[in-house]
């Protein structure tokens, strides 16, 4: 029986999020799925790879997100002379003080990662390992990073030279992979009147709508939403129609040259009840289902050379396992 009391809170929610994106829009033109995409990774508690090109607004999304949501936000900028100590911080002396912690940037609820693929392994890893374990050991102390916290790493697509492509493993750490593409042309002359070139970003004039203890609460009732033994299934047929194409018929299976993990099953399961939870719902359909798998399974399908040569990508085969993975 549902809960009417939970029922409520979670109509309450649903309004308060609607809040979050009305003032997300006096700064944010156009990019209402991308934005959408980042709210649900936000309340299921996970992080977005970002792939875009240069100036689709990137930056100014989290720098907005962070304001209206009253969460410390802190940018770092990946090159290839980066240290670890330059993300998590060091250890250092004073005379006066003796040793003591510098903590880095790491140190904030949302994190923007820029151009993740310029630094090297060593400090890629660093800031990974810092989003799994949500804690980082500076010398001989660890620090826990007070929630919420959340990293949005992004990618050039265009530029190779100089980078250092994310391996497999660490990539499948990211919840969701979403793409952000140019915007309409209606909605680039009304960018022409407010963009951060021309305006200062204080001039939009946010409002803190949330806060942090808001959003930890929003993050505990994505978690009580009801998902069915028959969607769980569901969930797992999915993932698994990636390891085993032919078991389901599915065409472009021949182009997959590895299936998603067992953190792609999570995602689905933990990323459909947030999205569930935006929509007004407390339990969890298989249409919620669908609307995130693109965003979940994009990064965690490896496309073999030969799907590659022939322009086959994971969304059109993510598209084809929805279609032929039976519905319950």
């Amino acid at each position: 029986m549902p809960d009417p009391g939970f029922e409520k809170k979670i109509r309450e929610d649903q309004k308060h999020i609607n809040e979050i994106k009305s003032e997300i829009g006096k700064a944010v033109i156009g990019q209402d799925k991308v934005i959408d995409g980042f709210l649900k990774s936000i309340f299921a508690n996970g992080s977005v790879l970002v792939e875009g090109v240069p100036g689709v607004a990137k930056t100014l999304i989290v720098r907005t997100l962070s304001k209206v949501m009253g969460c410390k936000f802190s940018r770092i900028q990946f090159t290839p002379d980066l240290l670890p100590t330059d993300i998590i911080g060091i250890t250092t002396y004073e005379k006066e003080r003796g040793f003591y912690v510098l903590k880095g940037p790491i140190f904030a609820n949302f994190i923007l990662a820029d151009e993740i693929n310029r630094a090297p392994p060593k400090v890629q890893s660093a800031l990974l390992e810092a989003m799994q374990e949500k804690q980082v050991t500076i010398g001989r102390e660890t620090f826990p990073i007070m929630p919420p916290f959340f990293v949005l790493a992004t990618q050039n697509p265009i530029e190779s030279v100089g980078t250092y492509p994310l391996p497999e493993a660490q990539i499948d750490r990211f919840l969701f992979k979403l793409n952000i593409t140019y915007p309409s042309e209606d909605e680039e002359q009304r960018i022409l009147l407010t963009n951060i070139t021309t305006e200062k970003f204080e001039k939009y004039d946010l409002g803190q709508v949330s806060n942090p203890g808001k959003i930890i609460e929003i993050e505990e009732d994505v978690k009580k939403v009801y998902l069915d033994k028959k969607i769980e299934r569901y969930i797992i047929q999915l993932v698994n129609a990636t390891r085993h194409p032919n078991k389901y018929s599915i065409k472009t299976g021949k182009y997959i040259e590895w299936g998603a993990s067992p953190r792609a099953s999570i995602g689905l399961y933990i990323a459909s009840k947030a999205d569930a939870l935006m929509k007004g719902k407390s339990f969890v359909t298989p249409h919620n289902v669908k609307e995130v798998a693109h965003d979940v399974l994009r990064h965690r399908i490896l496309v073999s050379y030969e799907g590659q040569s022939e322009n086959i990508n994971s969304d059109q085969i993510i598209t084809e396992l929805l279609s032929k993975v039976p519905v319950p």
